[in-house]
């Protein structure tokens, strides 16, 4: 049986929270599936047109940006949604997942990170109007989405530590029929997305891979997994 091989998108730092997490989340449901499992690290500063990126089952654009390079980061995320890859983006992966559909496929080639690029005109991201960082709040899932499948439920609680979301001034432009509002917090806020005519493509502001410091196998990484082990079939 060969190992499921799943590509790290981001700058490894180990004093970051969700850089501790992830290995274990991953581990976690390796052997809750009885499948091996080998992942890799992708500083985003070496992602380039010479990347083998057709080598990984699945990608996950992982937290901690601003990263090393924008482009590297948004190159892999555009990999995967073209090449119908499973994606799972948390917190800055969820924000470059919105970016890179924004310059990609709405053509919006001025489209930029506020966090970065705060004076841009078209900042698709932009600050929260209240800080997530360190944060747990209620999110409510759209019934029959693949998140919700993952859970099992429509109504979840999950930590973030997050500063940066969609910029409300342009939602409405950004979710079309492609990409799809899937989850929101009590406030009502956007806080996970889904792609349309995608076998998996899911990203949430929040962080589920928190679970897995506890000892708790977290079901959207499963559902990730399981839907990269039918990509290598």
């Amino acid at each position: 049986m060969d190992a499921i091989s799943i590509a790290l998108i981001g700058d490894y730092d180990p004093q970051v929270t969700a850089h501790q997490a992830i290995p274990m989340a991953l581990g976690q449901v390796a052997e809750h599936l009885d499948r091996p499992l080998t992942f890799r690290w992708l500083a985003t500063n070496q992602i380039d047109a010479n990347t083998a990126l057709q080598d990984f089952d699945g990608f996950w654009c992982v937290p901690a940006s601003p990263y090393k390079s924008e482009d590297g980061a948004l190159r892999a995320i555009r990999f995967a949604r073209e090449q119908q890859r499973p994606f799972l983006g948390t917190c800055g992966g969820f924000q470059h997942a919105v970016l890179e559909f924004s310059r990609n496929v709405l053509g919006w080639a001025d489209a930029e990170h506020g966090e970065t690029a705060p004076d841009s005109a078209r900042a698709v991201l932009t600050p929260l109007t209240c800080s997530l960082e360190e944060a747990v709040d209620s999110i409510h899932l759209l019934r029959g989405s693949l998140i919700a499948k993952a859970y099992e439920t429509s109504e979840i609680r999950e930590g973030y530590r997050c500063r940066f979301g969609v910029n409300p001034q342009f939602e409405r432009d950004l979710l079309n029929n492609q990409l799809q509002a899937v989850g929101h917090d009590s406030a009502g806020d956007l806080r996970a997305i889904e792609l349309a005519n995608h076998p998996f493509f899911v990203a949430t502001l929040f962080q589920p891979e928190r679970a897995a410091l506890k000892g708790q196998m977290p079901p959207l990484v499963r559902a990730f997994i399981e839907a990269c082990t039918e990509q290598s079939r």
